[in-house]
């Protein structure tokens, strides 16, 4: 059974905390990422976000977005928690990142 609570870490060094789950399957938490395209000093990000209920499997899908408190974007992400056969845990995701732009003319630029 997948536990989304706790710190984990990615391949590129990112860094993530999560919360426990409430009763909805909410969760709060923070992202500290070891990558970012700019020059600006990376700061620790609040994320929010749900799960779903799990099933009998207990490999849920989730989603929780990230508000970039270093530049101007906020980022979502979405996957599903694997279990291996040692009971070992994977966080499976893909993002979108939205950066802001100057106005709805330069929107098709704006995201990652």
């Amino acid at each position: 059974q997948c536990n989304l609570q706790g710190l984990g870490r990615n391949e590129l060094g990112s860094n993530m905390t999560l919360s426990a789950l409430d009763a909805a399957g909410t969760f709060s938490g923070s992202y500290h990422t070891a990558v970012a395209a700019t020059n600006k000093q990376i700061l620790v990000s609040p994320l929010q976000g749900a799960q779903q209920h799990p099933s009998a499997k207990g490999q849920p899908t989730f989603g929780f977005t990230v508000q970039w408190q270093f530049a101007d974007s906020t980022t979502a992400f979405v996957g599903q928690c694997f279990v291996d056969r040692r009971g070992k845990e994977t966080l499976e995701t893909t993002w979108l990142l939205w950066e802001e732009v100057p106005s709805r003319k330069d929107a098709w630029k704006a995201t990652r």
